[in-house]
Formats: structure tokens, C-alpha cells, sequence
């Protein structure tokens, strides 16, 4: 059995039993904005985030758990260890360059990606200087790393596993409250303001506990093409997505169409449902019961569910429309499918982002016996 180490906001009443997972190192990673088109933004992936979702889940009754520290074995089972060992020390070495001090760069920021374009079939080699180095995993310039950046990613990880070993004991639900995000994150690189891939990582977890069959649900506004990449050819996982349409000039753009099923022994193992923008609950819903009857049919073992809650009404990063109602049934119908670890992706609305991860995880708590 997990036995987290401790635990905060539990009182007499409690009303959501879902417990939420987090690690404070995740207030560390501080990007300071955004290159996006060339320019230098603020962005919207902050810490306040976290604090937002942390306090009205704390507020709704949710035990809050602090994530056990684990070692890399799962998460290099996920991602190529030459990508972990770049995010782990890529800092170090831009700030041994003196790019902060000398420069004013403060912030690893690529200006310099080794795609097949520049290489046309030459090696891809490890250039000694920092600057260079920094565009050897990221695939776009939004995706910042800072000072505090790595602690941060890694924590994200430990509570995403920490959140899939308690439901690989035996809970019903957990929540694993990420930041920063992941699921954009490729086995072999980052980029969308993702590092690692949190709920990739928690669905390898699940298996190496058991679970025969996983099934990820992705609800998040933009595809998680990193989530389906790295199962792409994998029947024991099943990747389902309901996202904005890319086609329609959204994130990640080159990936997310519904004519991708996977590959070899994955094949039909993943599932695409892109939507219009300005779609709505009944829409989004309709989408989300066509994932859910695939996923039924498979008889997974475990759930894990990429939250992401930009697909609400005003959020600034997505065309969508969703409520806090079609929300909460999202949670009620996911919940249904078998044990599931929610694992939290985007969500940029500072003012609603507690009310729609309370209302996901009560519709989740309703539904799982």
C-alpha cells in the first residue's frame, strides 16, 4: 500500500474525497513569458495556477497529499534519458555560459532546432556550446526553462506517480495537481509549455503495477500529441482525445487529425475527435461519449485523464466553450470507465480554474462506486 507521507485539509464533512496530489517545488518553475511569432510575452502558464487550484479543492474538502519522491526508472521507461539528463542540467550549463549575466538572457530559450531540414541525414551531434545545446530537444520557443525550472518538472512527475500508486492500491480516484504540464511532451522532446509527460509516465506506472489494459482520456483543449506518440504503436495503452481542431490553425497544428489510429500493433489503439471552434457542452460531450464507448470496450483496468481545463468558456488559450456543468459530467462519465488517476494539463483562467476542477472531480466522486 502507498502511504503518503502527509496529510493537509481533511475535516469532519469532507464533501469531495478525491484526493489531490502536488509537490510545492512545482511554484518554482518560473518561465517569465514566452517567445511567441519572435516576440518576448508574458504568457499564462504561472504558479498562480497551482495556488488556484490547490485552495478551492483545499476548500471543497479534498485531503491534500504531498508527492513521494520516486526514482527515474518509470519515467526513463517513457522518455529517452538523454532528453531527462538535457531538462536536469540545461540551466547549469546556460548559466555557466554567462547567458544570464553576460547576455540578458535570462531564460534557455532555442534559436537553433536540428530537424532533418538542417541535418539531411547527418549525425546528430552535441555541440559544446549552451546556446546551441538548448534547441536539441525543444521543438518551439514558448516552452522556457528556468533557474527553477527542473525542480519543478520533477516534482510534477513524483505527483502524477504518487497519484497513480494510490489508485494502483486501491482508491477509486486520485488527483495528481501537475505543473507544469506534460502532454505535449514527446518521448525524445518538449515543447507547448511541457517538459515530461506527466500522465504518459502515470499510465506506465499503472501498467508496471498491474494493470493489463490503461486507457488515457484527454480532455484537455489541445491534442496531447506527445501522450499519443508515445503509445502510438502500443495496444496497452489507448489514447483518446477530444480537442480543438488543428486544422483550424490551433496547437500543436501537425498533429491531432482524426485519420491517425496508430501504428503496427497499435493501430486502432488511438482515437482523435477534433472539434470546431465555439463548440459547447452538447458537442464536447457527444465527442467525449464516443471515446468512452471505445474505451468501455476495452475493459481497462485503470483511467488516466489528462484535465485540462481550457476547453472552458473564456479561457484565453481556446476557441472552446465548455461549462463548469459539462465539466462535471465529463468527471461523472470517465469515472464510470474504471479507476482514474485525473492528471492536470492546461487550464489559464486564474478566476475559474478552482470552480472547474472542483466541479470534474464531485462529477467523478458521484460517479465511482
Amino acid at each position: 500500500m502507498v502511504t503518503p507521507p502527509q496529510i493537509r485539509g481533511e475535516a469532519a464533512g469532507v464533501s469531495m474525497p478525491v484526493p489531490v496530489v502536488w509537490s510545492a517545488d512545482c511554484l518554482r518553475h518560473e518561465p517569465a513569458g514566452e517567445v511567441w511569432l519572435g516576440v518576448r510575452e508574458p504568457g499564462t502558464e504561472l504558479p498562480d495556477r497551482a495556488l488556484a487550484l490547490r485552495a478551492a479543492l483545499e476548500a471543497a474538502g479534498a485531503p491534500v497529499l504531498d508527492a513521494r519522491k520516486h526514482d527515474d526508472a518509470i519515467l526513463c521507461a517513457v522518455h529517452d534519458p538523454r532528453l531527462v539528463d538535457h531538462l536536469a542540467g540545461i540551466w547549469a550549463d546556460w548559466d555557466q555560459a554567462g547567458l544570464p549575466a553576460d547576455y540578458g538572457r535570462d531564460r534557455v530559450v532555442p534559436y537553433l532546432f536540428p530537424t532533418e531540414a538542417l541535418l539531411a541525414g547527418l549525425p546528430l551531434r552535441v555541440p559544446p556550446a549552451a546556446h546551441a545545446r538548448a534547441g536539441l530537444f525543444c521543438y518551439d520557443t514558448m516552452t522556457l526553462v528556468g533557474p527553477g525550472s527542473w525542480a519543478a518538472i520533477r516534482g510534477a512527475v513524483d505527483a502524477a506517480l504518487t497519484a497513480a500508486g494510490l489508485v494502483s492500491s486501491g482508491a477509486r480516484l486520485a488527483y495528481a495537481l501537475c505543473r507544469p504540464p506534460g502532454h505535449h511532451a514527446t518521448r525524445g522532446g518538449y515543447g507547448g509549455s511541457c517538459y515530461l509527460n506527466n500522465a504518459a509516465v502515470a499510465a506506465a506506472a499503472l501498467r508496471a503495477a498491474g494493470a493489463a489494459q490503461v486507457a488515457v482520456l484527454d480532455i484537455d483543449a489541445h491534442h496531447g500529441n506527445g501522450t499519443q506518440m508515445i503509445f502510438y504503436d502500443r495496444p496497452d495503452v489507448w489514447y483518446g482525445s477530444v480537442h480543438v481542431d488543428p486544422g483550424a490553425g490551433w496547437f500543436p497544428h501537425y498533429a491531432g487529425f482524426a485519420d491517425e489510429r496508430g501504428r503496427g500493433a497499435g493501430q486502432g489503439y488511438n482515437w482523435n475527435l477534433p472539434l470546431p471552434p465555439e463548440t459547447g457542452d452538447d458537442g464536447w460531450l457527444a465527442a467525449l461519449d464516443v471515446l468512452c464507448v471505445e474505451a468501455r470496450e476495452l475493459r481497462p483496468d485503470a483511467v488516466v485523464v489528462s484535465l485540462g481545463l481550457d476547453a472552458a468558456a473564456g479561457d484565453p488559450e481556446s476557441p472552446l466553450q465548455v461549462t463548469e456543468a459539462g465539466y462535471r459530467e465529463a468527471g461523472r462519465r470517465i469515472a464510470a470507465l474504471a479507476p482514474a488517476v485525473f492528471v492536470q494539463e492546461g487550464g489559464y483562467d486564474l478566476a475559474t480554474l478552482g470552480p472547474l476542477a472542483v466541479a470534474t472531480l464531485e462529477g467523478a466522486a458521484e460517479a465511482a462506486p
